[in-house]
């Protein structure tokens, strides 16, 4: 009577002991992808805050680029302005359209090419994507972890009961996906 009083304890504190480490597992890669969504964040501040710089210097040598400057505006306004991560790469990839564009302009100004600050912008920019994009990577990383563990069983039962809920991925919507055409 009393070894079976001492398996149900013993299988009671089993299950209590893997609740907590389940709990607290969940916690860990939660703080770990809110973490990692804020490694973004600053990257995507960093290359929005470069943005007017690069503004200002293209606008001196192409007047009538008009549309490509506000897509560039629009763009960064959308990053500025996101609630999630899903808006943030909807911005963000307006964004890289809208660079792209610029960048193909500027290639019809050999002045502005050639400009000191137009060229160390457009290498910051390129530093600060290669940065965004790893940042991206760990970011989708942790995402896919967490919600893997989300819904694997049995620890699914602890994601329910603390209501854990599913993260998005940071990822390119299929619209966005296709070539932007530049046309002069």
């Amino acid at each position: 009577m009393i070894s079976v009083l001492w398996i149900i304890i013993a299988v009671i504190g089993v299950l209590v002991l893997w609740a907590i480490l389940a709990y607290n597992s969940f916690v860990s890669l939660k703080n770990q992808v809110e973490n990692s969504w804020s490694q973004i964040d600053v990257q995507l501040k960093r290359r929005t805050d470069l943005i007017p710089n690069l503004i200002n210097t293209v606008k001196g040598y192409v007047k009538h680029e008009r549309e490509t400057l506000d897509a560039v505006t629009r763009a960064r306004t959308a990053i500025m302005n996101a609630g999630s991560a899903k808006d943030a790469a909807v911005g963000e990839n307006m964004l890289q359209g809208a660079l792209k564009s610029l960048f193909a302009v500027a290639e019809a100004y050999p002045d502005l090419k050639a400009n000191t600050n137009f060229i160390q912008l457009q290498e910051e920019l390129s530093g600060t994507e290669n940065k965004v994009a790893a940042a991206r990577q760990y970011y989708n990383d942790m995402v896919q972890e967490y919600n893997i563990k989300r819904e694997s069983f049995p620890s699914k039962l602890i994601a329910s009961i603390f209501k854990f809920a599913e993260k998005d991925l940071f990822d390119i919507p299929e619209t966005e996906k296709e070539v932007p055409k530049v046309q002069f």
